[in-house]
């Protein structure tokens, strides 16, 4: 009796101690398996972001011509070789960049990113496009300090090739945004208020009764809608708070920057707003960066135009021309302070209407509002292109001269902008020579 009670014990003991050991291997096997199973899923997507990191930056080398050619290259890129999207989700997503204000193509590649790598994926792409023209800019603008540039001839011949360019620029955005009599007029508005008024609250005024004129005009309306779906890895929580802090930062940092009178402050509310107000490119954001910063004298007009003639013999995106403006301000530190606070507008943007997207092209009200807000922006530029652009470049008769055949050479002829830019200096040095 005591002899099969010991093995009956005997007998529990070892079945419980197996029992106990077979769990003990198997959650050690789940948990050998599940690290394996992370650390693939972890080099798959370090793979990808290497990807995306080498691809971008290929791209940033080698995009000379524009946002539009900038488009022209993601799509051979990532649409045609590399098959990431297909041709209607690359489409709607041009569409969707487009219809938001800031820089379009740089917008296209943070969301290609996006879609590739989530939102980590969407700042690699960001910064493989944008690293070499900042980098270049701002040794250019740490090369250029200290030289007398400000009776250079060809100086002179860059301020109108500014003429130009940005005229150009703000007549395809007119054609785009004010086809009707009513848009015109809104247009007319904001030119008069700004002109008369210039200040940043002036323009974020009239944005804002531009959005109410614009509702009430156009909310009868039918507008054009995209029935396509794109889907993207972000969160309409986090989506909403990019789109509520993006409007938060818009209308607060001017009312901090006459409070507090802090430089950095004021400096960050400048890139900031101009990356917040610009439709139609690059190109663009020059007459809105020259109001603000030469006016109040944190670098010489000449300064200016030197940095932009840079920008327009680099790759990648024109925004990045804050990366001079910055440097030239503050050394590298403020180069790469004016770039993060240029290109935020459309980091916050286009997290922030991607999940929304579907939605916003549905909502009548909130498009007709933004037919009264792109016509209030044409009419902001073209103040801004009228003083200080045309007011300190045009100052005789062979000026406008000048200014018309590299107009004419752009528009009629075809002519990419860095030859314009490379006629304007030459042009500018000759005019100086023979005093004309």
């Amino acid at each position: 009796m005591k002899v099969s009670l010991y093995k009956f014990f005997v007998k529990f003991l070892l079945l419980n101690l197996v029992k106990y050991l077979s769990s003990y291997i198997i959650k050690i096997l789940i948990v050998i398996g599940g690290l394996s199973l992370e650390k693939a899923k972890q080099s798959k997507k370090s793979k990808t972001f290497l990807e995306i990191l080498l691809i971008s930056t290929k791209l940033g080398f080698t995009s000379f011509g524009g946002p539009i050619a900038h488009l022209g290259y993601f799509h051979d890129e990532y649409v045609r070789r590399r098959k990431w999207l297909d041709e209607k989700s690359y489409a709607d997503l041009v569409a969707l960049c487009q219809f938001l204000p800031g820089p379009a193509s740089s917008q296209v590649g943070i969301g290609i990113g996006i879609i590739r790598g989530g939102l980590i994926g969407g700042i690699i792409s960001f910064l493989g496009f944008t690293l070499p023209s900042v980098i270049g800019l701002i040794i250019f603008a740490s090369l250029i300090e200290g030289l007398d540039i400000e009776n250079a001839g060809w100086i002179h011949g860059l301020k109108m090739v500014a003429v130009a360019i940005v005229a150009h620029a703000i007549l395809g955005m007119a054609k785009n945004l004010t086809p009707d009599l009513q848009r015109k007029t809104i247009a007319l508005f904001a030119l008069v208020i700004t002109l008369l008024w210039q200040s940043v609250f002036s323009q974020i005024g009239v944005i804002i009764l531009a959005s109410v004129i614009g509702h009430f005009l156009y909310k009868q309306q039918s507008i054009e809608q995209s029935h396509e779906y794109i889907s993207f890895p972000i969160s309409k929580k986090f989506a909403s708070f990019c789109l509520g802090l993006f409007f938060v930062l818009l209308f607060l940092l001017p009312v901090i920057r006459e409070i507090f009178a802090y430089p950095w402050i004021a400096m960050f509310d400048s890139f900031y707003r101009s990356g917040s107000l610009v439709f139609g490119g690059g190109h663009v954001v020059l007459p809105l960066l020259e109001r603000e910063f030469v006016p109040s004298e944190w670098l010489s007009e000449e300064a200016f135009l030197a940095g932009y003639g840079a920008t327009q013999a680099v790759p990648g995106p024109l925004f990045t021309f804050a990366a001079y403006i910055g440097t030239v301000i503050n050394g590298w530190g403020g180069g790469i302070f004016a770039t993060f606070a240029i290109f935020l507008p459309a980091f916050l943007l286009i997290i922030g209407v991607l999940p929304f997207w579907n939605t916003l092209c549905k909502n009548a009200k909130i498009q007709s509002a933004l037919l009264g807000v792109n016509a209030a922006v044409v009419g902001i530029l073209i103040s801004a292109f009228y003083h200080p652009i045309w007011t300190s470049s045009i100052l005789n008769a062979t000026d406008f001269a000048f200014a018309a055949v590299l107009f004419s050479m752009l528009v009629y002829w075809k002519s990419p902008p860095w030859i314009i830019v490379i006629t304007g200096a030459i042009g500018g040095m000759l005019i100086s020579y023979f005093q004309l």
